[in-house]
């Protein structure tokens, strides 16, 4: 069975970084596949960019956060399965096909993650926000960059929460595990991560604010299953 996937790039002044994400995802193995890129209001050559791929669909919209430019690219997806890539993260090349390969396979697991290992930008200082022997290791990745969704979860479950600034995917995640969807991390690495300055001066304390908020709220949800059942 082929299935169609489609890639979403959400992006928001990407001109350093975007055109090496999708040359990644165009270096796949896997076919079919469709590529969204959702340009969040960027001010420098992300759209020429961008453009400049035939084969890539542009969208974009006013500066409204990855969270709605995700959203975006949900709703214009054709695909049964859904990606996700961020603007400065790369795919190894057999990434959508492992996954795919999985998922078929496993007809009740309704999504695959992945194994990931960071690098770190030429020239830029790691002291801010990373241990740099986390640079050598293999880690599960619970971020966007790394999921393969089934569509029809999505619309189960729902898009990404966009009043989170930075924690949407956290949400959406803890979300998934609450309703007890069943997944799976799989043992091989697939993607890398992009360290970079950007990336290690985000605000902590609004981050930290925004997981605690996370957190409450599942605990709500857990709380509400816990009623219902009684």
């Amino acid at each position: 069975m082929v299935l169609l996937v489609s890639v979403v790039i959400p992006v928001y002044n990407g001109e350093r970084y975007l055109a090496e994400a999708i040359e990644s995802v165009f270096a796949q193995d896997y076919r079919p596949i469709e590529v969204i890129v959702v340009d969040d209001g960027s001010i420098d050559n992300t759209a020429e960019i961008a453009r400049s791929y035939r084969e890539v669909r542009y969208i974009y919209q006013i500066n409204q956060g990855h969270g709605k430019a995700k959203n975006v690219g949900i709703a214009a997806a054709r695909g049964e399965f859904i990606a996700f890539l961020d603007a400065d993260d790369l795919w190894l090349p057999n990434k959508l096909s492992h996954q795919v390969g999985y998922l078929l396979n496993h007809s009740h697991i309704e999504y695959a993650l992945c194994k990931m290992r960071m690098f770190l930008e030429p020239g830029t200082n790691s002291s801010a926000g990373l241990n740099k022997d986390h640079l050598s290791e293999e880690t599960p990745a619970y971020i966007p960059s790394a999921l393969l969704v089934r569509k029809s979860l999505i619309e189960k479950i729902g898009v990404f929460d966009s009043t989170y600034r930075h924690s949407n995917d956290s949400d959406w995640f803890f979300r998934a595990n609450d309703a007890g969807i069943p997944m799976t991390v799989l043992p091989e690495v697939l993607m890398s991560r992009r360290i970079h300055s950007c990336n290690l001066t985000q605000e902590i304390n609004a981050i930290n604010s925004e997981l605690l908020r996370v957190v409450r709220s599942s605990i709500l949800r857990k709380h509400k299953q816990m009623r219902t059942k009684k």
